[in-house]
């Protein structure tokens, strides 16, 4: 805790008590580095500066101020655990841990985190950096994620905590394992606890913990088209369960015709099928690439213009689905709402990364149209 005090990092959640800030922090914490999150979390709580302005907020308006930050689960149930502290714990985050669990998308971590940095409850956490300091400084050579390993590690992490201060030693825990007891070629020699690590004593630090094998990258091919109609662009709202639920995109899905003629017939089967639209394609506009978990995705953008909608009684500017559409395409389509959007507005709409980089090239695209014009 003396070794935090002097060499911790300023971090804007460190400055607050307040659970709902820390709470914010720590779902966006997830999976994110600390320096990505920052300027998210700064805008989301001036957006947000309550658990309930973010409770009476739009999902829509949550998710476009999420945008870029990935893993949009995390968003959608962040706004769900701030509607049921509104209306099940009278607008206050729980003080109880075994009541924060039972909120959408809080884990033990998170619960310990939040309650042991607001209200210094003596709760224990375990995330990626306290769980490889305690590994090494208990020299455990099992799978720490196992059952047994995580038994362990808990159990560690619980019986250190002092009766007061643990949500400063929690945070010095993990600035420790996040600064100096890194994965790879860890600072051993500025650590404040050396002296009591056996993996440091022993030599073992690039064999504790065990390290896990790499998940196997799978390589994917996949279209996304631009269908123009009348000086606006189609776009498509991802369902709950799909990847980006609840964001929008150009329609998207997996490519698998090689040649000009082939692509062209697999985009209009593929649209007409996915939204019930024929169109015809022009030109590929760009190859974007980019990674998703496991998978590294070849991402061919094209653009069509619409031919006609398919024989359904509906105009071609009002196509959103019904219930019963969504019934009968459930198997294949991953689409919850489909709209008509001027490019001048796609500025509104949360959009996937890639979805983004497509509107900012349709952007740049129609202001050189109006400088020729």
């Amino acid at each position: 805790m003396a070794w935090f005090r002097k060499h911790g990092r300023a971090l804007p959640w460190r400055d607050t008590s307040d659970p709902y800030a820390i709470w914010v922090s720590e779902i966006m914490l997830q999976q994110t580095q600390v320096a990505t999150v920052i300027p998210y979390y700064e805008r989301f709580l001036l957006r947000f500066p309550t658990v309930a302005a973010l409770a009476a907020a739009d999902e829509h308006d949550v998710l476009r101020l999420w945008e870029g930050l990935g893993y949009y689960r995390r968003a959608r149930q962040l706004h769900a655990a701030a509607k049921r502290i509104v209306s099940d714990h009278g607008g206050r985050f729980p003080h109880d841990v075994e009541a924060a669990r039972h909120l959408p998308g809080i884990g033990r971590y998170t619960a310990g985190a939040v309650l042991s940095f607001a209200f210094d409850a003596r709760e224990p956490i375990l995330e990626a950096n306290t769980l490889r300091l305690f590994a090494r400084l208990l020299a455990f050579r099992g799978d720490p994620l196992a059952a047994a390993g995580q038994k362990l590690l808990w159990s560690a992490a619980e019986a250190i905590l002092p009766r007061r201060s643990s949500g400063v030693l929690n945070q010095a825990l993990i600035e420790l394992g996040s600064q100096v007891c890194t994965p790879r070629e860890p600072h051993c020699s500025r650590c404040p606890v050396a002296s009591l690590c056996p993996t440091n004593r022993d030599g073992l630090q690039d064999v504790v913990p065990t390290r896990m094998p790499k998940p196997k990258i799978e390589h994917v091919r996949e279209a996304s088209v631009v269908v123009r109609n009348r000086g606006k662009v189609l776009l498509v709202q991802r369902a709950s369960g799909e990847r980006w639920a609840g964001l929008w995109d150009f329609p998207r899905f997996p490519l698998a015709a090689d040649g000009e003629s082939a692509v062209h017939q697999e985009l209009i089967d593929s649209v007409n099928r996915l939204c019930k639209l024929r169109i015809e394609p022009r030109r590929l506009l760009t190859t974007l690439r980019h990674g998703v978990t496991r998978f590294r995705i070849t991402l061919e953008c094209h653009e069509a213009d619409l031919a006609a909608a398919a024989t359904n009684g509906r105009s071609q500017e009002s196509i959103a689905l019904s219930q019963a559409d969504i019934a009968i395409h459930e198997q294949t389509n991953p689409f919850a709402d489909q709209r008509w959007v001027p490019p001048a507005k796609l500025a509104d709409y949360a959009l996937s990364v890639t979805g983004r980089k497509i509107a900012r090239l349709l952007s740049a695209s129609g202001r050189r149209r109006a400088q020729a014009i």
